[in-house]
């Protein structure tokens, strides 16, 4: 079981550090999911610094359970810009279904960090 929670640590740190540069190199994939009410620019930089900051911190095995717990909280916060897309026309990453899994994903991106960072 260790193994296996560290392999899920590995992906984890993976995904938020090509999630983080995304930010930064394709910050047009994340602007559909920024409310009007929060600057694009702001939001954009301020997740791909949290997102590579937990992903770097995974890999080091001093922070790594708290990187963990911070990742799930941060799952946590992402999951009502997902939730409000499912239910969109046109929902930013593709079809109403896709919006439909892409919010189970999410719960899973929340429930996976958690479990990896428990004894």
């Amino acid at each position: 079981m260790k193994t296996f929670k560290k392999v899920i640590g590995f992906v984890m740190a993976f995904m938020l550090i090509a999630g983080g540069l995304g930010h930064f190199f394709a910050p047009e994939a994340y602007v559909g999911f920024i409310p009007d009410f929060i600057p694009e620019k702001l939001a954009n930089w301020s997740s791909g610094i949290v997102e590579l900051g937990l992903g770097i911190a995974i890999l080091v095995p001093k922070y790594r359970k708290k990187a963990l717990l911070g990742t799930s909280v941060l799952m946590v916060l992402f999951l009502p810009f997902h939730v409000v897309d499912a239910f969109r026309e046109n929902p930013v990453i593709g079809t109403k279904a896709v919006a439909l899994i892409r919010v189970f994903i999410q719960f899973l991106l929340i429930y996976l960090p958690w479990f990896a960072s428990k004894d």
